[in-house]
This record gives structure tokens, sequence and C-alpha cells, in this order.
């Protein structure tokens, strides 16, 4: 069972519900709620775990399924009975991988030259739901390659990923038909000219990483994010023959490390978030903006969020900047004004974006430092890294931690 809560480190119009270290496996990743469960992936114990959230004051730890041996399982989604967990080689133990000047520059097949591991799991595996407290597999959408690093899917028949098949200079957006989750199939691709190396084609961006984060999917339109590429909006109408309506980048001379894009399609916005990296913001000030979506063809940047400023975060150690924001999931809080993020060593922020010009910091919550840290790579320093938060529609947030665990909060 879960202790007391921590009093948090700061609050504002938020409390800090109930805490949980997953059963020893406090490394958390994405967070998914279904039916009063929360599943959570791991960043480093391979695998996901499931957590009682129906009582948020004591959310209990009550499953954990692991992934093969080598195999990372950082993000996974759930909808319509399944869950689909993301499965690809574990680049956190690929040791010329350990410094994240290394991992977040150049390509990702020129960084794994001679470090391919063997036996690791690529690809999507799919499970049933039906009983949300004990997930069972029934189907495995296989990748010869490096693997899936995330998914997006709300229900239906079809998925999108972005994987790293073998050919390519790294993760590209693809689309994953799951009209039969026992035997799901890949359909279409789409990447930046310049990725497809095995047909020799040539990157062009220097020592930039240009890899796909993942896409997030309304209507016929993919808004799909590549790290120092920016952001593509992509028809998708044909599942199979995914093409580009425009594409936008501002790395230089910003810092790139672009991680979502979510769209407010009944205002014709898009929130676009640039992740933070490295520790201190030696990769500079990365920024939360809302884009005018207006003229598909033609995204303009119109805004930036507020940067955090109650506290010195930087000199605090660990990453201080965005990581990701609530995506308006079916059956979450869906909403085109109140946006909810994580902002790694500066907790969770809730933003009004009322008016698009002018976004407002509403609330927040900043829980203590871990204890201990779980991130055994050299260099870290032990500090909050607040990655993943879902939001629900009665106000509850649940947030997890690459080295703390899982938090239930409620804004108020």
């Amino acid at each position: 069972m879960s202790l007391e809560p921590p009093k948090p480190e700061y609050a504002r119009n938020m409390r800090l519900l109930g805490h949980t270290d997953m059963g020893g496996r406090p490394d958390g990743q994405q967070v998914m709620v279904n039916q009063g469960y929360a599943y959570v992936g791991h960043m480093f114990s391979q695998g996901f775990s499931v957590i009682d959230v129906r009582d948020p004051r004591a959310p209990e730890a009550i499953g954990y399924l692991p992934c093969p041996d080598g195999t990372w399982s950082l993000h996974l989604q759930s909808a319509d009975g399944l869950l689909l967990v993301a499965n690809a080689q574990d680049l956190g133990r690929v040791k010329s991988l350990e410094d994240d000047r290394q991992y977040y520059s150049g390509s990702m097949s020129s960084r794994l030259q001679g470090e391919r591991g063997r036996g690791y799991a690529a690809g999507v595996r799919i499970y049933d739901t039906s009983n949300p407290a004990a997930p069972r597999e029934i189907g495995f959408a296989s990748l010869e390659g490096v693997g899936v690093h995330r998914v997006w899917y709300v229900g239906g028949r079809w998925a999108y990923v972005s994987a790293m098949p073998d050919g390519w200079s790294d993760f590209i957006f693809m689309t994953l038909d799951i009209s039969d989750p026992t035997r799901p199939e890949y359909a279409g691709a789409f990447w930046i000219p310049g990725m497809h190396t095995a047909a020799g084609e040539e990157p062009t961006w220097g020592n930039h990483r240009y890899s796909c984060h993942h896409g997030i999917v309304s209507g016929d339109t993919a808004y799909v994010t590549w790290r120092d590429g920016g952001v593509t909006l992509v028809d998708v109408s044909d599942r199979a023959r995914p093409k580009l309506i425009s594409h936008r980048t501002w790395c230089p001379p910003f810092g790139g490390g672009t991680h979502n894009a979510l769209p407010l399609p009944d205002r014709a916005l898009m929130v676009v978030v640039d992740e933070s990296v490295l520790e201190r913001r030696e990769d500079g000030v990365k920024h939360i903006w809302i884009f005018d979506i207006r003229a598909a063809e033609n995204p303009v940047s119109i805004s930036t969020f507020p940067i955090p400023d109650e506290a010195d975060y930087i000199t605090r150690g660990g990453r201080f900047g965005p990581h990701n924001v609530h995506e308006n999931r079916p059956g979450s809080l869906v909403s085109s004004t109140i946006i909810v993020g994580t902002y790694n060593n500066a907790g969770v922020r809730v933003y009004d974006v009322s008016d698009p010009y002018r976004p407002q910091d509403v609330a927040a919550l900043v829980p203590q430092v871990p204890e201990r840290m779980i991130d055994e790579r050299p260099g870290r320093t032990r500090a909050l890294t607040i990655v993943d938060a879902f939001a629900d529609a009665d106000g509850l947030v649940f947030a997890s931690d690459q080295n703390g665990g899982l938090f239930t909060m409620e804004r108020l």
C-alpha cells in the first residue's frame, strides 16, 4: 500500500493526494489510466506496471508485466479494451548512449554501429484489458530493426507508431492496422527525405537528430514531431500512403528536441513541446509553442508558454524544461483551453490558453526530490524528472517521475 504522500516542495492551485513507488520499480515513464487502473511504462525496469488508482489517495501496485530481456517498453496506449505497448532495443543500456549529448545528436543508426543488441523484442505488443487489472497478451506486431519508441491509439482500426526499421537513419512515422489485434500489420510509412539510407538517401542536417518522436492523429491529419526536425502535418486519409501537408523546423536557431504536437482542432491551434534533454539547461531554453494552423499548409508560431520562475530550478540540477503535455485522449480531460504539462524538475504545470497569444500558468505542483536514484548512468544529479501526466475529466492528474514513482494529484 502507498504511504502518506510526502509534502510537495511547491503547490499552487493543486493538491498532492497520493504516491506509490510502484512495487519497488519507481522508474516511471508514460501513464495511461483506464477504468481505475494506471498502466505505467518503465524507463529502466524493462516492462510495465499495473497500479490500482481507484482510490487516488492510496494508489497500489498490483502487477508487473516484464518484456523480453534487453527490451525497452517506455510508452503505451489504452483504448477499446486494448493496451498497446511499444517494444524496442533498450537504448538506455547502450554504453555509447549513456551521455545524453550522444543520445540526442546525430542519427541513431550511426550511434548504434557495432552496438545492436541481440535477443530484444522490436514492435508493438498488444494486450486484452477486458479485465483491466490483469492485461493478457494477444498479439505482437514484430519489426525488423531497433523497434518502436511510441504509439498513438484511441480506438478503432488504426494505430500510429514511431518506429526504426532496418534501412532508415532513425525513427520514422508508420501506420499499424489492428483490425485483427491478434494479427496486426504495418500498412504505411512517412519520413523526412534523407532518412531512407537503404534507398540511397543521405541526411542533410549534419549532427542534428531528425527522429520521429510520435504523431497525434485528429481526423485524417497526423501531427508528427521529429526532435531537431520540428513538426510535420501529414495527410493520412490513405493510411497506406501518408503524404506531407507542411513541415516546419526551428532548429537552429532554437535547440530542437521537439517532443509532441497536440492539435486543438476546434480552435485551429496546435501546441508543440520542445523537450529539455540536458541537465542545467545546457541545451538552451526549451519552449512550449502555440501554432496557428488555420492554413494547414502554412503553420505559424504565435506564442510561447510562460517559464516557471518561482524558484531557481537551473541550479538544482537535473533537467529544467518541458517534457510532455496531456494529449486530450477520449475518456480523459479533453480541453482546448486547459493544457496539463510536465516540466521535469519543475513538476506538473497547468496552463490556460483561452487567449492563445498570452498563455497563462494557472497551477503547479512540484513533488519532493526522490530519496534515491534508479538511473545509474554516470553524471546524473538526484533531482525530479517528472516526464508524463495523464489528466482526467474530474480534475485528477497522474504524474510519473523517472526515479520517484507515480504521484496522484488534483487541480483545485
